[in-house]
This record gives C-alpha cells, structure tokens and sequence, in this order.
C-alpha cells in the first residue's frame, strides 16, 4: 500500500486544528499542533489526541496534564508555530490555568488529566480527562487537503 497516497486519502476528511499544551518537568510551556482530536464520552468526560512516536512531543507529553486548545480562524500563524515553523514576530499569548498553560483567545480550550493512553501503529493514542473548558462564539480553522483553510472559504468553494 502505498502510504503516500494513503494519506492523500485521508486529507480529503475536513478536520478542525487543535494546538496541544503543557508545562514540562522544568516548568516551560509547550506545545504541539494535532488535527487528531476528538470527543471520546461525555459520562466521564473524555477526549482523544493521537500523537506521532516520532514527534518530540511524544515522549514530553506522556502522564501529564495537558489542554487542547482549537485554533479559530484567525491562529494559522499559531498552528504553524507549534508544528515547527517559527513564525517571526508572533507573540504567543498564554493564561496559565490549575492544568497548565491554554492559549489566549483560542476558539476553545478543553484541560484535561491523564486518563489512558493506547498503543496505534506509529501514534499514541493519548486519552485525557476533562476538567475544565471554555469556547467563544466564531469560526475555527480548519485542515484538508494538507491546507489550512477557513470556513468561510470552505462554504464559497462548495457554493461554486
């Protein structure tokens, strides 16, 4: 099977972008962008991201408490940031919280406790319990076809 194309395939399923947060040993904040996360349960609340073993944050993030943070429309620049491309100039803003570091004026954050995690293939599968959330009215950002993309955009090109 060719992986390449596989995962072609799998673009072609919209997905809203999510930036992963946490404080390590040291005390810092960190971060990782995820376009793997999803709702789990709602008795007990639950969520799901999926993390590469091969990412850096793979290791960093296991048995701790972390936050998901979705992105709105106007955070590419936020995304690519934690996805490894340093966005000169960017300024991140942060508001600590009894979980850890969220990411000022996200769309939603949802902070969680470690629940579980399960062996995927090449991904961990990181299950957090949700203690606390917030959302604010307004678009997300969204991912498809290896592209950042806004709703807005999303409906024009549907409406065409």
């Amino acid at each position: 099977m060719d992986t390449r194309e596989l995962r072609n395939c799998f673009g072609r399923f919209a997905t809203g972008v999510t930036v992963v947060t946490w404080t390590d040993d040291d005390g810092e904040k960190r971060g990782i962008t995820v376009n793997s996360f999803t709702s789990v349960s709602l008795d007990p609340a639950l969520v799901l991201v999926s993390i590469d073993k091969n990412a850096k944050s793979y290791e960093a993030l296991k048995n701790k408490k972390f936050i998901v943070n979705i992105l709105s429309a106007g955070q590419e620049a936020v995304a690519w940031q934690f996805a490894g491309r340093e966005q000169v100039g960017l300024s991140i803003g942060w508001e600590e919280t009894e979980v850890g570091p969220k990411i000022k004026d996200s769309l939603a954050t949802i902070e969680c406790e470690p629940w579980t995690e399960y062996e995927g293939g090449d991904h961990v599968l990181f299950i957090g319990e949700v203690k606390n959330f917030s959302y604010e009215e307004g678009d997300g950002l969204v991912f498809s076809q290896g592209k950042f993309r806004q709703i807005e955009a999303i409906e024009n090109y549907v409406t065409e």
